[in-house]
């Protein structure tokens, strides 16, 4: 009789073990079933089976074996095991044969159980599946196949259980889930897997064997599109990068890695990459040319890193720039993305329609292309810089915002610097914060990005070595000629407190409101006119019949006054004697500022003066009287007593009474301080005064002065200014008529291109809100109120600015707060009648 074949003999002995495990109950024929099995996938000499049979059984029969396992595990033979031998012949089955059929198996069981003494088993084979090394045996294994060997559609499925092992075991563990299959510790494994079978190609590589990286990288493209490139590449990046400093090899295998993942997931790749390596040589190393040779790499590194997302650090830019820079052949990319950036940098819609955390990003790119440039480069590119810097300048110089004129400032002085125009350079004058301080840091290149000049032969020039030394032997010297200057030194004696001493004048402050007009509209000296200034809020508070009387005309003159003679605080007393003026005498002082408002000749700084003198005024006139008021600004506080450095400034009444209250012992304590008393709300009756005249004459266009056209600050800060007094007017009887008009009002420029004047806007409708009752508010407004809830809620989800998408969700919470309270009340009246 002829031997069988391997095939036959195989598919014999296993349909034979099978039948075995389904109906015998001696335990010594289910653990010779199992060692059968067993057999199949020793190796080495002592193996009962020869190397086809073995390979026959991986091929046809593993997949089989632990689905009849999986499918049988609630046999009755299978608990009459010992724990020894269950692990060595029932999970041994799992962990010895190829890797990726068993996984495909493990999941499927673990998807099909529910909770019960079978799932457990599976998971902790699992569990043992991943500690013990097999998804690394799994990767590399698909190393060793130059050619699939699978289908494609059980390839992809392989991909997705290695990927998703995380959410298929918390799909059916919740909150039993094993430690080792937390999101953070399976990716981390697998990172570190991932890299054992890339150590074991460079080794085979060195070998001369060769390798195929197609599968190792669809796993990592998978896993990073899924959203687990952190935990990743923060094992394999450090790594990558220590391998691929000295060894070609290594290098290599990176490159092969990265050009192997599919088009689809390489932006995730390389963006998780690019912020996990430590720098823009690290980056080069492992990515290589990939952007000169892969068009979807170019488009990301180039284009989608530095002009579309904006949610990068500095130290992506760096990476990003610095690595187009390295190397020869990617330079001719580094100027091509210095013109897209200018472009973008200088694009006056962009300045307007784009979020302003976007155009600082932006700026950071543009200056670090500029550094990064050649000299011969620069010179190339001069005309179309200074073409963007002029451009640009202007563009953020126009903006209402200051951070954006800053930045605006900020790029125009680097630029000029770096190309050295005329040997002139742009400077201006603002406040350095965080936002100015990082832009200008990114003209200075930080260590390891370039390489510091050294002095030529590593000398230092005679004349600085003489000059160190002469400044060395001055110091010695002085230091030796003076022994004793420690000894006369003032330092244990307290300086005397002179912060609050005044400067004495010879001349005297006036004592009436008259003369203080008559000094502002004649006087042309500076001391008089300082003195004027500082005690005018004071004496329009002290008389006020006698401010009543020059109200006006006062008013007129400190609107028109110059600070000729930079007196030192000088906007802050015009404006507090301004504000004082309003609130004594307040309806012509309004009536006269809010007609010059659109009156002629006037500049855009003194129309802001007005609307914030106004402002001021409503809020004091809001504001219940109290007996003791604050001093007015510039008049000196006068104290019984003048304390002396080192003395208790405390009152020694205080001091006695105090004592008292701590010695003595109350049962029971009452009321420490009297209920406030109600006063009139002084503002309600002369609201109409502040709001209604400044809506009388907005679309006028004046000579120097249009309020729609490109005066965009003075609109959103009047836009603010009225939804201030709309504020302000809360529980007032005008408050129904002034919320209709200002709503009117604001909804003809809610999608003005001004973000500022947007800003005003939503603040407007806030107010409105706020002020306004809920039953007003519900029947005067019902039909503009759908429309208005729809506008909010498009400006909330896509509004390029942060303020004003804030602002609109508050406008929305406000909304449907005062609706629901109005369908409330409607609800409780509707069940009492």
């Amino acid at each position: 009789m002829e031997p069988l074949a391997p095939d036959t003999e195989v598919r014999v002995a296993v349909a034979q073990c099978f039948r075995t495990l389904s109906t015998s109950t001696e335990t010594e024929d289910i653990i010779s079933s199992l060692q059968t099995l067993h057999s199949f996938l020793d190796e080495g000499a002592e193996s009962r089976s020869s190397s086809d049979q073995r390979a026959e059984f991986r091929r046809a029969h593993f997949t089989r074996t632990l689905q009849f396992l999986v499918s049988n595990i609630q046999a009755d033979w299978l608990p009459g095991l010992s724990a020894a031998q269950r692990t060595e012949l029932w999970d041994g089955l799992f962990l010895r044969g190829p890797p990726e059929q068993a996984l495909l198996v493990l999941m499927e069981g673990i998807s099909e159980l529910r909770a019960s003494t079978s799932l457990d088993l599976l998971i902790s084979v699992t569990e043992q599946f991943l500690q013990s090394g097999r998804l690394a045996a799994l990767l590399w294994s698909y190393c060793l196949l130059t050619a699939p060997s699978d289908s494609p559609q059980l390839r992809e499925t392989l991909l997705a259980r290695i990927v998703a092992l995380p959410d298929l075991t918390a799909n059916r563990l919740h909150l039993k889930n094993k430690h080792c299959f937390c999101p953070q510790q399976y990716y981390t494994l697998l990172a570190s897997e991932m890299l054992t079978a890339l150590e074991r190609t460079c080794q085979a590589l060195r070998d001369g064997t060769d390798c195929s990286l197609t599968f190792v990288s669809q796993t990592l493209g998978k896993v990073c599109i899924q959203g687990h490139s952190g935990p990743v590449f923060a094992v394999m990046a450090p790594r990558l990068s220590v391998c691929t400093r000295s060894d070609m090899v290594w290098q290599r295998v990176c490159w092969k890695l990265l050009q192997n993942v599919p088009q689809r997931w390489m932006e995730s790749v390389l963006t998780g990459l690019v912020q996990a390596v430590s720098g823009p040589e690290a980056f080069g190393r492992i990515v290589g040319n990939l952007v000169i040779t892969n068009k979807k790499a170019q488009f990301v590194i180039t284009h989608k890193l530095l002009l579309l997302q904006y949610k990068y650090e500095t130290q992506v830019l760096r990476t990003v720039l610095g690595y187009l820079s390295a190397d020869r052949e990617r330079r001719p990319l580094l100027i091509q993305v210095l013109r897209s950036l200018s472009q973008a940098w200088a694009n006056p819609s962009a300045v307007k329609h784009t979020p302003l955390e976007q155009q600082l990003y932006v700026s950071k790119a543009l200056l670090l292309s500029v550094r990064l440039l050649r000299d011969a480069e620069l010179q190339e590119l001069r005309s179309e810089l200074l073409q963007c810097m002029l451009g640009g300048m202007q563009s953020h110089l126009d903006s209402s915002v200051v951070r954006i004129r800053h930045m605006g400032m900020v790029v125009g002085e680097c630029l000029s610097a770096r190309m050295d125009i005329n040997k002139t350079k742009l400077k201006f004058e603002y406040d350095q914060d965080e936002e100015t301080l990082e832009l200008l840091s990114m003209m200075t290149p930080i260590s390891g990005e370039e390489p510091e000049a050294e002095p030529e032969n590593g000398v230092t020039s005679p004349l600085e070595a003489s000059e160190k030394t002469t400044q060395n032997a001055s110091s010695e010297n002085k230091s030796k000629s003076d022994p004793d200057s420690d000894l006369d030194s003032d330092d244990e004696f307290t300086p005397y407190d002179m912060s609050a001493d005044q400067e004495m004048s010879k001349e005297s402050p006036p004592r009436y409101l008259r003369d203080c007009l008559e000094i502002f509209i004649s006087s042309e000296d500076s001391v008089r006119l300082e003195l004027s200034l500082r005690v005018a809020e004071g004496l329009v508070r002290k008389n006020v019949f006698a401010a009543r009387e020059i109200s006006v005309q006062l008013t007129k003159v400190l609107l028109h006054m110059e600070n000729k003679y930079s007196i030192r605080g000088f906007l802050s007393l015009r404006q507090a004697t301004m504000v004082a003026l309003t609130v004594t005498d307040c309806i012509p002082v309004t009536q006269y500022l809010t007609t010059e408002f659109y009156s002629m000749n006037y500049s855009l700084c003194q129309r802001l003066d007005i609307l914030e003198v106004l402002a001021l005024a409503a809020q004091e006139l809001s504001k219940p009287i109290t007996a003791e008021r604050s001093p007015p600004v510039g008049v000196p506080v006068s104290t019984d007593l003048t304390p002396y450095p080192g003395d208790n400034p405390v009152h020694w009444r205080q001091v006695v009474e105090r004592r008292i209250q701590s010695k003595t012992k109350r049962l029971t304590k009452g009321v420490t301080q009297p209920p406030a008393k109600a006063t009139p709300n002084r503002y309600a009756p002369v609201a109409g005064h502040f709001f209604f005249p400044l809506l009388s004459n907005y679309d006028k266009p004046q000579v120097t002065f249009d309020l729609l056209g490109g005066d965009h600050l003075v609109l959103g800060r009047l836009i603010h200014t009225l939804g201030l007094f709309m504020h302000l007017a809360v529980n007032a009887p005008i408050a129904a008529q002034m919320g209709r008009a200002l709503l009117d009002f604001v909804w003809a420029v809610r999608y003005h291109v001004d973000q500022m004047v947007r800003r005003g806007v939503l603040f407007a409708v806030c107010s409105v809100f706020l002020s306004m009752p809920s039953q007003t508010l519900l029947v005067d407004l019902n039909e503009q109120l759908f429309e208005t809830r729809t506008w909010l809620a498009d400006v909330a989800e896509g509004d390029p600015d942060e303020d004003c998408r804030n602002l609109a969700i508050q406008s929305l919470v406000l909304l449907d707060k005062s609706l629901k309270k109005q369908l409330q009340d409607q609800q409780a009246l509707s069940m009492e009648s």
